[in-house]
């Protein structure tokens, strides 16, 4: 900045001299401009305006140089100062050719402190005493010189490397310094008191730190600041260095920042002890990397893996046996951590000396020293924990309502209502409640704290206080309630006064639990002065603090949402409430008895009926939350866009007209610019790059551009003058059609960039001096350019259509321009040739015919590869997410030629000189890398692809992992290299040379890979800040131009010229640091029908309005993708993500996590946008839900939501709980209250069914002469369940709130409405209601049993058809089973007490069973539909003589193993893919979910059924016992089962070695097995039918225990009988085939058939239910495919395509079609026979019921 006109470099620091670059197969020219030449040449930058009014920015006044200023014309360079080092400066750290000086912020004549020569001997010096590896200082050095270039390109270089070094080490927000400090290090190196090593100094401190504690830390920070303050330049760089040679090789320790902090500590102080110094001697290459990362790196992975038989094998162990990097980071926060580091000889590292203890650190045993810090144990417990405060404020305030409003329940016998005393101290102890909840959370917390450590002492002070506040709350209530209900009520006030003030008490505790963290009760840890606490505040709780307005947005947020929330829930639950109280509360039940339970329970059904009733109200208390919540969030959210200046209703018009002003003003750096150019003449220029750019993309026709283009014309005056396009100045408002194609792209594009130009945008600096940053992408296996078969061919029949064509489909327009180009391309190349002749040229339209199908017609590469990626950048490649994100390169080019038009008058001529200036420009402040994991290992096609890649963009880098095989036996060695498009091809091996190879401790790849991959690669990044991308991300040019205004946003423009040591907490550099900025995305996606719509609408909603108004109040944290991150603070606490195996499933928001909650600040641009892909097929919008939902429980286990939850104030912890976890806890209680709410449907059903209901007036008072009846008012318990109805649909109704008012602001009321109807016509609320239960099945299976196992339902695109028995597999165990279970449940509702409210409930419940099949495309196509059946019923039943990939066994089996796991030893079988390295489910986990839990389900509905059946029958006769009945009809299927089992197994036994050369002979066993069981299930039901007498209600009510006792009867034997599964299924066709020897079952083969027995008799009943079910399924299905055209108006519905846009139907040869009718009339008759057989047993008995008398004894007393 002192100095910008320093001599601009022709040479180009990067570029190989050998020939020119390789050709791209479309070369982009620069699109050349005609300048006004009337401008005279000069420097741009001759204005110091705003350097004038900023303090004083440089310590010495600034020299124009003038050499420099006629560096311009002749390149002289003054000789730079002679280097010390050994060699002259052809030093390895240049590559060859490059410029002789690199890094231009960086020289001799901008006053520099330290010359690079003299870093280079620094770097030199410190690899020589330490021992690092060459390439690793190499890289080290350019990071270093282009993080000083990128910094003293815009302030001094002075002042750049004090900043540097205050950021890293010294200054205010240095982790560094922080870790110092947290860990009590100062008084390690306490002035005096070396000579008392070790903890006898902490123990002598501790003693009198109350006293002089602050003091003592304000002296000792003045201390460090002086200190820091006199250091040299020259040492401040060495320190720099050092830390960043340390953290370079670190691999996997770069995860842990702590304990890098301490090894930099530790080599610190030895470098700087006199026996480092006087060591002359260097230390061999590598020795860093072997004794001090190597030991570490081996403890962290041997914590996940173990060997097996040469090979690495994951531990089946849990979070919370695995000591992870934070448990071995949380090691370094405290004292008496670094005391636990022994080392071998068992002296502690503290004791020895600090300049000693680097070289000691080599005999440390880590073994010994580590330990767990929080056990992240599966269980729902950490939702109490770390949500006291949520649960406390509901079920108290809950308390508080419903107590007050229920006094008939706690009445004495013989009165109506309580004394007022009872009165109020019932309702006190809502109190007591909030007591509980405090206490069951603070003995959880017991659980997941190892009690060895400093925080067990508060847990044991908070819990004895809550056990005083517990007996404050709770103890007068016993005391009213004896005085009360005595024989003779005294008439004092004291039980009256001691309620109230009881009342008072609980009042107050209510609200200090609901507000005050509990971590800061009873010793604060977020700002207690203690030194205990400082560690925990400084990395877990430095929230950065939020300004005044928006702290007063945050609480006036969350007071209005409660306010609303507690007056409507009082309202509309509570009081409508208090009527079915008053009328249901003690109310018993008369005249009925059970034969063994006598009156004890079906009296008292309706008390048992209110208490279901309570609960669902609850439930309803909880949803209300969320409802006000989404209603002011986005109220907050619209407002906030209004004041930023976002919104539709400007009128487009002026959007468009102002946009070149808008350009000049806030894209440019128009600031820093002698205005001698009109700036219509600069607008121009971008404006013209952008159409140009979007005219290449295909997505205008040459047309549009003429009409979007600023022109050159003649003026009447002779002169050239520029023309505004007619899109500017044209006043019409149909810009439809005349400037770029209607609702396409282009539109889409021009209309953002125009709206985000009306927002406040941070000023842009000058392109030399803006900073350098970096763009990772972390690459898998991703497509990276997509070939020619896989365009133009089909992928399998299922698809139908070629991926070209589907393309074609979507994108019309730009096909259509792509054709007209290529024939443009295609008639130059003919006339090129000269031999076409004339009549060739008048040829018919069949000759373009080849170009409109697949776009070329000639099969040379350059045509076909054109084709290819055409089809790249539309689907998802790598390719796309690389040429978006190039863009930067050009718009800082662009931006460059712009803004400096007087290089361009120089160069003028030599456009080569010009081109390269440019490139060198984008080069230096611009860099991309994709980290390609497994590029070493890439097969022939993806290697071609990749090194297209690096031809068509030379600036590209590339990071990957090689691997060397090391010698016999002992582990290979992996090197992280990296390349570019400049690295030169080695003649040897064909590879190209690395410009890095930097050894690595291990395999870096420990977690789940994408947070590994990034992490290695991290180190080759360069520049200040880091742009992280996903391989299936776009960019677009004019997004890209605004890189200076988004890099604007982490306030690091404008430095203060005081240096950050002067005074301490100097203003200037007090201000929380930005971490993250996050960016909106758009979903390219999201115009392939109704799912893709629904996906794009929610991230829509969620990524935008949500993360707006969360940015705004302080509680976003980083989600995912185009975010940008600022390096330093990123890589100075562990890295861009988390990476521990299992628990960091979503890496990105545990690194947002991490960045909040240690003070760095996290903004939202809403500005900025970048394109994602997402895939939008049914099934992978589900895997995507599932992985959230199993994030989400990973999250929930984390220590990151323990700090949050129990330490953020209340404010801004709702904040968090609402936008992060509270969503998914809403969708648990959403589908919760649905199951509730069945259950109480069911109670008040058999109510009405079986007693008499009074009559009522209108005013709903029971009218006379009904006394001696006995009948019941239960009138109003009706009047609830309807008012509940609207309840629940309220809450699923608000959710489409939010998409519709964002569609209202940013498009306007007619979209907006019509995109809502869109999505209801075709059926979203469907999707809604499947996808919240499929989050919440994720969500809680992962708390319970942890590992996601979830069977793939593959890719493909939207449009392939998944056939039935695929879709039944991957959705039974999460929907459809409690689908159906809840279906008859409602029918039997509907048979009981039917009220049109209950269609919504059939809507929403069908929903649960038939979404998948909805929602998949084609279903309803008869002939499919057929072909499905035939295909459902092969599943079913192969897979028992050959092993068969899909097959129900195979299916069963998965979902078995959740529970009992795998066995450990392989044996000699190959084991299925699917078997994951997922631990068993702990035992605990498995008893509550899988045996507790049914069984209090199965008591819930046989208590209902026991009622019904505890009334006399039609003859007045006493039924039969319900309990007899239920057991013999559910466990005789399963008896019945057991015996055809039995005398099967013997039969294979003996016949099966006779049969072993009949292949089928297993299948032919099994088909019988498993028809006798679906007999035996018929028949019993069939029974059971006869015994209801054919009362559909009752038998519906008998089927619904049936089904829960079967179920409980199954999941007891799984959990308790099974030991480990095989992850073969030999032992499967063993038992058919009878043949278990040669099994390779080895011991085994003697248990096996036992414990196989047990499987098998499960399975049987499992097999006949879900073929009845599959069945019932089918019947629903039948109705809509017998419709005509139903096919057309589905896929209008799905893909919304008017049909004749559809896709055809796929095409079949005659003997297909032959083969096709002939399955169709086979199978549809089979299907009609078993349907309308199943259909007769049910139907046939009820309408013949009078005819049908059996005589029976025994039926009788059934």
């Amino acid at each position: 900045m002192a100095n910008p006109n320093y001599p601009q470099q022709p040479n180009n620091p990067f570029a190989i001299p050998t020939g020119p670059y390789p050709q791209q197969p479309q070369q982009r020219q620069p699109i050349r401009h005609e300048y006004d030449n009337d401008s005279d040449a000069g420097s741009p930058y001759t204005s110091t305006t705003r350097l004038a009014a900023a303090q004083p920015y440089y310590d010495q006044p600034t020299v124009r140089d003038s050499a420099s200023d006629a560096g311009h014309g002749s390149r002289s360079y003054a000789p730079s100062i002679a280097s010390q080092a050994s060699q002259p400066y052809a030093s390895p750290f240049t590559d060859p050719g490059q410029g002789s000086r690199p890094y231009p912020a960086w020289s001799p004549e901008r006053q520099i402190p330290i010359s690079s020569e003299e870093i280079e001997d620094i770097f030199l010096d410190l690899t020589q005493k330490f021992g690092f590896q060459h390439d690793s200082m190499r890289n080290m050095f350019d990071f270093l010189m282009h993080a000083l270039d990128s910094r003293a390109s815009r302030m001094s270089p002075n002042q750049a490397l004090l900043t540097l070094h205050a950021d890293y080490i010294g200054g205010q927000h240095a982790n560094y310094r922080k870790w110092y400090f947290a860990a009590q290090l100062n008084l390690d190196d306490a002035v005096g008191q070396s000579q008392n090593p070790g903890l006898q100094r902490l123990r002598s401190v501790k003693g009198n730190a109350k006293t002089a504690g602050s003091k003592h830390l304000d002296s000792a920070i003045n201390r460090w600041r002086n200190a820091m303050n006199n250091m040299s330049q020259y040492d401040r760089l060495r320190q720099i260095a050092l830390y960043l040679l340390c953290w370079g090789e670190a691999g996997n320790v770069r995860f842990v920042p702590e304990c890098l902090c301490f090894i930099f500590k530790c080599a610190d102080d030895y470098y700087r002890s006199s026996e480092c110094q006087n060591n002359m001697d260097p230390v061999p290459e590598g020795l860093y990397l072997n004794t001090i990362i190597k030991p570490l790196y081996k403890f962290m992975r041997d914590q996940g893996y173990e060997v097996v038989e040469g090979k690495f094998v994951r531990r089946e162990r849990d979070h919370d046996q695995i000591i992870g990097y934070d448990d071995i980071n949380q090691l370094f926060w405290y004292p008496e951590g670094l005391a636990r580091i022994v080392l071998e000889n068992g002296t502690r590292l503290v004791d020895i000396a600090p300049a000693k203890r680097f070289m000691n650190l080599r005999r440390v045993v880590w073994d010994r020293v580590f330990f767990k810090t929080y056990f992240e144990k599966r269980s729902t417990a950490h939702l109490i924990v770390n949500f006291n405060r949520i649960w406390i404020l509901h079920i108290s305030m809950y308390w508080f309502y419903t107590a007050f409003n229920s006094p008939r329940v706690y009445a004495p016998e013989n009165k109506q209502f309580p004394a007022p005393a009872m009165y109020w101290s019932a309702t006190a102890l809502g109190g007591a409640v909030a007591t509980l909840i405090m206490i069951i959370a603070t003995l959880a917390e017991f659980t997941y704290i190892p009690t060895t450590w400093n925080n067990a002492s508060h847990l044991t002070t908070r819990f004895i206080f809550l056990l005083v506040i517990l007996a404050l709350t709770a103890g007068p209530t016993i005391y009213v309630a004896l005085m009360e209900t005595g024989v003779n009520p005294s008439n004092s006030q004291v039980p009256l006064i001691i309620s109230i003030v009881q009342f008072f008490i609980s009042v107050v505790a209510t609200i200090a639990f609901g507000i005050i963290p509990s971590g800061r009760m009873f010793g604060d840890r977020v700002a207690g002065k203690n030194r205990k606490y400082m560690a925990s505040q400084t990395f877990t709780a430095s929230y950065p603090a939020l300004e005044r307005s928006a702290r007063l947005a945050s609480i006036a947020l969350w007071a209005l949402v409660f306010a609303c929330k507690f007056v409507e829930s009082y309202f509309f639950l509570t009081n409508s409430f208090s009527s079915p109280i008053a009328v249901m509360a003690r109310t018993e039940v008369h005249n009925c008895n059970d034969k063994y339970f006598g009156a004890a329970l079906c009296s008292n059904q309706i008390s048992f009926t209110l208490g279901i009733m309570y609960i669902m109200d609850l439930v309803l208390f909880f949803l209300d939350t969320y409802l006000w919540y989404i209603i002011w969030n986005v109220v907050f959210s619209i407002g906030r866009s209004f004041a930023l200046g976002l919104s539709i209703w400007t009128p487009w018009k002026d959007v468009y007209t102002r946009m070149p002003k808008r350009i000049y003003a806030k894209l440019l750096a128009t600031a820093e610019m002698e205005v001698k150019y009109k700036p219509k003449v600069l607008v121009s220029q971008i404006w013209n790059a952008v159409i140009i750019s979007m005219y290449r993309e295909h997505l205008l026709s040459i047309e549009h551009v003429q009409r979007l283009l600023y022109h050159q014309v003649d003026a009447p005056d002779g002169r050239r003058v520029l023309r505004a396009p007619p899109f500017f100045t044209s006043q019409t408002s149909n810009f439809k059609g005349t400037f770029f194609p209607a609702d396409g792209e282009a539109e889409r594009r021009i209309s953002f960039f125009a709206s985000s130009l009306t927002t406040a945008l941070p000023d842009p600096l000058p392109v030399d001096a803006m900073p350098t940053f970096t763009v990772i992408v972390p690459h898998y296996s991703e497509k990276i350019l997509l070939s020619l078969r896989e365009i133009i061919r089909e992928e399998d029949q299922n698809t139908r259509v070629t991926l070209l064509e589907y393309l074609k489909q979507l994108h019309p327009v730009e096909w259509d321009n792509f054709v007209k180009d290529t024939k443009i391309l295609a008639a130059e190349h003919e006339g090129t040739d000269g031999t076409a002749s004339v009549n060739e040229k008048q040829s018919s339209k069949a000759d373009d015919l080849p170009f409109y199908c697949v776009g070329f017609k000639t099969s040379s590469p350059e045509y076909t590869l054109r084709t290819r990626i055409w089809a790249s950048l539309r689907a998802q490649t790598l390719y796309r997410t690389v040429s978006g994100m190039m863009n930067y390169a050009k718009a800082i080019k662009l931006l460059y030629r712009v803004e400096n038009p007087d290089i361009v008058h120089m160069l003028g001529g030599n456009t080569d000189k010009l081109e390269r200036e440019l490139e060198r420009m984008s080069r230096r402040k611009f860099k991309f890398m994709v980290s390609m994991q497994r590029y070493s290992k890439f097969n022939k096609e993806e290697l071609e692809n990749a090194e297209f890649l690096l031809r068509a963009y030379p600036d590209l880098q590339i990071a990957y992992l090689d691997e060397e095989a090391g010698p016999k036996g002992s582990d290979p060695t992996l090197y992280s290299i990296l390349i570019d498009g400049h690295s030169e091809i080695d003649e040897a091996t064909g590879k190209r040379k690395p410009k890095f190879r930097i050894q690595l401790p291990g395999n870096p790849i420990l977690g789940d890979g994408k947070s590994d991959n990034q992490n290695h690669a991290i180190i080759f990044y360069r520049g200040e800040y880091l742009q992280l991308i996903d391989a299936n991300q776009d960019n677009y040019l004019e997004e890209c131009l605004k890189i200076r205004n988004v890099l604007g946003e982490f306030e690091e423009y404008q430095v203060s010229g005081q240096s950050p040591y002067a005074q301490w907490g100097h203003k200037e550099f007090k201000k929380a640091p930005v971490a993250i900025v996050g960016t909106r995305e758009y979903i390219f996606s999201e115009n392939i029908g109704v799912l893709g719509d629904i996906a794009a609408g929610k991230e829509q909603t969620f990524g935008t309005m949500t993360a707006r108004a969360l940015a705004w109040i302080g509680g976003k944290l980083h989600y995912g993708h185009p975010d940008f991150l600022n390096a330093l603070f990123m890589t100075t606490r562990g890295g861009v993500s988390k990476a521990q195996k299992g628990l960091h499933l979503n890496e990105d928001i545990f690194a947002g996590m991490n960045a909040f909650g240690r003070g760095g600040r996290i903004k939202h641009s809403e500005y900025y946008q970048c394109g994602k892909g997402r895939d939008l097929g049914f099934g992978t919008i589900l895997n995507f839900q599932t992985k959230i939902g199993t994030g989400m429980g990973e999250q929930l286990l984390s220590r990151e939501y323990y700090y949050l939850g129990t330490q953020l104030p209340m404010d801004r912890f709702l904040t968090f709980y609402y936008g992060h976890p509270g969503f998914h806890i809403n969708n648990i209680l959403v589908i919760l209250s649905i199951q509730v709410f069945m259950v109480t449907l069911t109670y008040i059903g058999t109510l009405n069914k079986q007693l008499a209901i009074c009559a009522v007036d209108s005013q709903g008072n029971v009218l006379g002469g009904q006394q001696g009846t006995g009948c019941y008012n239960l009138i109003p318990a009706f009047e609830w369940i309807k008012r509940c109805i609207i309840s629940i649909f309220l809450v699923f109704f608000i959710a489409f709130l939010p998409l519709f008012l964002q569609e209202l602001v940013e498009r306007g009321t007619g979209k907006a409405l019509l995109r809502l109807g869109k999505h209801f016509l075709s059926l979203s609320p469907i999707f809604e209601v499947f996808s919240t239960r499929i989050y919440s099945q994720a969500v809680v299976s992962n708390l319970t049993f942890g590992g996601a196992r979830y069977i793939a339902t593959g890719r493909g695109f939207a449009t392939t058809r998944i056939s039935f028995s695929i879709l039944y597999s991957r959705f039974a165990g999460p929907s459809i089973y409690m689908g159906m279970r809840n279906l008859l449940l409602l029918l039997y509702a509907s048979l009981t007490i039917w009220i049109p409210h209950l269609i919504y409930f059939w809507f929403s419940v069908l929903s649960l069973c038939i979404a998948p099949f909805v929602f998949n495309p084609h279903q309803f196509s008869f002939t499919d539909f057929i072909i499905d059946y035939r295909e459902f019923l092969r599943w079913m039943s192969r897979g028992n003589s050959r092993t068969k990939a899909s097959s129900w066994y195979g299916y069963c089996r998965l979902s078995r193993t959740m529970i009992t796991g795998y066995k450990k030893k392989k044996l000699g079988h190959p084991s299925e893919k699917l078997s994951g390295d997922v631990p068993r489910a702990s035992w605990r986990a498995v008893f509550i979910a899988e045996v507790v839990w049914p069984i209090c389900q199965a008591i819930i509905f046989i208590v209902a059924y026991m009622f019904v059946k505890s009334f006399p029958d039609r003859n007045g006769d006493p039924s039969p016992s319900p309990l007899i009945r239920i057991a013999v009809i559910s466990i005789g299927p399963m008896v019945w089962n057991a015996a055809v089992l039995i005398a099967l197994f013997f039969i294979s036994l003996f016949l099966g070695p006779m049969f072993s050369k009949w292949q089928k002979f297993a299948s032919v066993v099994a088909a019988i097995a498993h028809f006798l069981s679906l007999l035996g299930l018929i028949a019993f039901f069939e029974f059971f039918w006869f015994l209801e007498l054919w009362d559909s209600s009752h038998a519906v009510l008998g089927v619904i225990c049936i089904v829960a006792v079967q179920r409980t009867i199954q999941k007891i034997l799984i959990a308790v009988f099974l030991s480990r599964e095989f992850k073969h299924d030999e032992t499967n066709r063993a038992w058919w085939s009878g043949q278990w020897y040669g099994r390779g079952l080895g011991h085994s083969a003697m248990s096996q058939p036992a414990r196989e027995f047990i499987v098998k008799i499960v399975e049987m009943s499992l097999w006949s239910s879900d073929f009845l079910m599959g069945h019932i399924l089918l019947v629903i299905l039948t109705g809509p495919a017998l419709i005509p055209f139903v096919d057309k108006l589905h896929s209008t519905m799905l893909f919304w395509l008017r049909p004749s846009k559809q896709i055809r139907a796929p095409l079949y040869s005659t003997k297909q079609k032959r083969q096709r009718r002939w399955i169709i009339v086979k199978y549809f008759l089979l299907y009609v026979i078993v349907v309308a057989g199943l259909a007769a047993l049910i139907v046939l008995p009820a309408v013949f019921r009078n005819e049908i008398t059996f005589h029976c004894t025994l039926c009788q007393n059934i």
